[in-house]
């Protein structure tokens, strides 16, 4: 099988950039869920027996295509220190300011602001520190930009690796990879079985480890970096992505099965990343998939500053969660509450798109730019990337993964 060759647009994979925008709604619908909304308690349970993980799988989503956009985009040649200088453009601008938004905001409600729960959220090093204030910070979902930190200085080191690899190898190394994410949650059974994590039905410390623990997260990095080069060798088995979809779908049956740890992350991990593959793999033959509508690309791309937004607007928004304290203290008819939760989506948008217009794509235009913006992609051998992504300023992130959850 011989490697993609592909045209600039191509190389943009639109449908992943609209897949992204599904990956962030799970992560609202997760966190919608949280607030309780409705009165009937039927549909309150309904919704976290059911959607309570599902931002588990959109931040998964998010690690994976991590590794698998940067790999696509990578240049030869291309200097740690100019890519850590677009990275640190494209993750810290969203989140300085939604940051102090969220301090604003708290203090406004009249919470205790401590060092320990606004300082490490800030440097992005709340994930490393197994308290539920100091991962909470002033804008929750930012924990998972802490991950995304290791991912961006770890990717100079771990590329090189992965490129010594011999193609027909890679698969092994795919399974390997996936192996140790089932290993994390059997090493997590040594840490303590209490107290008890206020999300899920396991020890916090199990939650943290497996979940919140940047380390722990990098596996799933490092299979977006595989699948990235099995495509791009030409090693890519054929999946359909309606195929990896439903494997993906199975994944998540088992997510919110399986007991303990074991439902947090590994169960999706694989099945995530053949979809991901199985979609870049189409866009790159020209083919193309129905998340590569205009629409869905529009909100992809608005998809990081919608995640940075979301959860500030669901806790002071019109469903009032942090004014009242305490999930299910605000609750309306079914109609009501369906209605209030398209409220909050519709004011997430608007307040994401704002971010990214205002923010995002200025940043970017202005100190995002590479000086070899032209550079062609990838490694001799696997294809030409063209224009990427990266090379894109006005356009950086149409596929990159800035974070979730």
């Amino acid at each position: 099988m011989s490697a993609p060759r592909l045209s600039a647009d191509l190389a943009r994979l639109p449908s992943l950039t609209g897949m992204r925008w599904i990956a962030a709604l799970l992560v609202f619908l997760t966190h919608v869920s949280v607030a309780k909304p409705f009165d009937t308690p039927a549909l309150n349970d309904f919704m976290s027996d059911y959607l309570s993980r599902a931002g588990f799988l959109g931040v998964g989503f998010f690690f994976v295509l991590s590794g698998f956009v940067l790999t696509w985009s990578a240049r030869e040649g291309d200097r740690p220190s100019a890519f850590y200088r677009r990275r640190l453009f494209k993750l810290y601008p969203n989140h300085a300011v939604t940051w102090l938004v969220g301090l604003l905001l708290m203090a406004r409600a009249g919470a205790e602001l401590t060092a320990a729960g606004t300082v490490p959220s800030l440097l992005l090093l709340q994930s490393w520190i197994p308290s539920l204030e100091v991962i909470g910070g002033t804008n929750g979902p930012s924990w998972s930009l802490a991950c995304e930190v290791l991912f961006y200085l770890s990717f100079p080191v771990i590329m090189p690796l992965v490129r010594r690899i011999r193609p027909e190898r890679l698969w092994l190394w795919v399974g390997a990879t996936t192996a140790a994410l089932f290993a994390l949650p059997l090493i997590a059974q040594l840490l303590p079985g209490s107290p008890d994590s206020p999300w899920q039905p396991l020890s916090f410390w199990r939650y943290w480890f497996v979940y919140f623990l940047p380390a722990a997260r990098l596996p799933e990095f490092v299979l977006g970096i595989l699948l990235a080069r099995i495509v791009r060798t030409g090693r890519w088995v054929a999946i359909g992505w309606p195929v990896a979809a439903l494997l993906t779908a199975a994944g998540y049956a088992l997510m919110i099965t399986l007991p303990d740890a074991w439902g947090m992350a590994a169960p999706t991990a694989l099945p995530v990343g053949l979809l991901i593959a199985a979609v870049a793999a189409r866009d790159a033959a020209g083919v193309g998939t129905p998340f590569a509508g205009r629409t869905m690309v529009w909100l992809g791309e608005v998809s990081f500053a919608f995640y940075m937004v979301h959860f500030l607007v669901i806790q002071y928004g019109p469903l009032g969660l942090a004014a009242t304290g305490s999930a299910g203290a605000n609750t309306w008819s079914t109609p009501g509450a369906l209605g209030v939760m398209g409220i909050t989506l519709a004011l997430s948008i608007g307040f994401g798109w704002a971010l990214y217009r205002l923010v995002e794509v200025p940043v970017m235009r202005r100190w995002g730019r590479s000086a070899k913006a032209g550079t062609k992609a990838g490694a001799k051998g696997e294809g030409a990337a063209g224009t990427t992504a990266e090379s894109r300023p006005a356009e950086a992130g149409a596929v990159e993964a800035g974070a979730a959850r």
